[in-house]
């Protein structure tokens, strides 16, 4: 069992290292970005809301979207001793939860999340090596900070390591 469990809400950014344990329920078109240096055991997680800034009032938190959130995540990841050029990345969410509401050919909200978090990511020259995105059901995550693993599970598709 981990040392800490830091759960990860909605639109909030959390850091770890060692045995550290994060931790996000119920991802639906939401996007958790997950980042890791496996040399320095520091790891990363955003419940990123929003694809972009033009979509909201206010980015009074970072993690609301990614182009704040990445940043902020690799700052406080290089004071836990991460070393930019060693973190990856994964992706996990990102799901079309109401298709049925929206007009065909219409671009979805997780999918909108996705392909601006790939963006941020490549824009910060971090490789994404792992996605669990799209589909249409929610999705919890967990990112144990010192080796890296991430477990996905969702209720109709169980439990996967990405």
């Amino acid at each position: 069992m981990s040392d800490r469990r830091i759960i990860v809400r909605m639109a909030e950014l959390a850091v770890g290292q060692g045995d550290d344990e994060l931790v996000t329920v119920g991802l639906g078109s939401c996007v958790a970005i997950l980042l890791h240096d496996a040399e320095g055991a520091v790891g990363g997680m955003a419940h990123v809301l929003l694809p972009s800034r033009a979509l909201t009032r206010h980015v009074d938190r970072p993690a609301k979207i990614p182009h704040t959130a990445v940043p902020t995540m690799l700052e406080q990841m290089v004071r836990l001793g991460a070393s930019p050029r060693r973190v990856v990345a994964r992706l996990v969410g990102g799901a079309s939860m109401f298709t049925n509401l929206s007009a065909p050919g219409t671009i979805q909200m997780g999918e909108r999340n996705v392909v601006a978090a790939r963006q941020v990511l490549n824009a910060h020259n971090v490789p994404v090596i792992g996605e669990a995105v799209g589909g249409d059901f929610g999705r919890t995550v967990r990112l144990r900070c010192g080796s890296g693993r991430v477990e996905v599970s969702t209720v109709t598709h169980g439990i996967t390591e990405l």
